[in-house]
């Protein structure tokens, strides 16, 4: 199965939590099957990304990267790449690129889509991400290390994210609900 097929079936095969996502898994879906590239950068000015949020055993902190490009704090994750087999595997690639912590993959299935601008992608600046979002839960003593993707790599306790935002919030509560 390629990666477009792979990103196809989960994404038509996911139970959205709430009325946005699903609105947001039709808006994926429809673009998936528009665009045979739709899962990679090339493809403008919407593509799939795949990213992971991190939390910690008891789900009371968050481990999250300062992006070097958009100098805010995200979970970890990126573009898509020919050697992905599945969107999974993305978000274990970009997690383990990341964060520097061994052996953290994500959980199995998605937790929530997040379509946003991303005018530092492309030289229009009109460029999508169409990010599809996985967690993963740290062993307990778990050591970040800062990448070259990233400003820093630290902690925070879920109720202190640094320049919270809505998608942000919203995914570390659905994450959360999984532990």
């Amino acid at each position: 199965m390629s990666l477009h097929a792979d990103a196809l079936a989960n994404l038509r095969a996911w139970d959205a939590p709430s009325a946005p996502q699903e609105t947001l898994r039709q808006r994926y879906v429809s673009h998936l099957e528009a665009e045979p590239t739709g899962v990679f950068k090339s493809c403008v000015p919407d593509h799939l990304t795949a990213s992971c949020l991190v939390l910690s055993e008891d789900g009371s902190s968050v481990l999250l990267t300062h992006h070097r490009k958009a100098r805010r704090w995200f979970q970890f994750g990126g573009h898509l790449e020919s050697g992905d087999p599945t969107l999974w595997a993305a978000a274990a690639r970009e997690l383990r690129e990341e964060s520097g912590v061994a052996g953290l993959e994500p959980l199995p299935g998605l937790v929530q889509l997040s379509e946003h601008p991303v005018p530092f992608c492309a030289p229009s600046g009109d460029v999508h991400h169409l990010d599809v979002r996985f967690m993963a839960v740290a062993p307990s003593g778990a050591v970040p290390e800062v990448s070259e993707e990233s400003l820093d790599v630290r902690w925070w306790p879920v109720d202190g994210v640094p320049e919270p935002e809505d998608n942000l919030i919203e995914l570390i509560k659905l994450a959360q609900a999984r532990l």
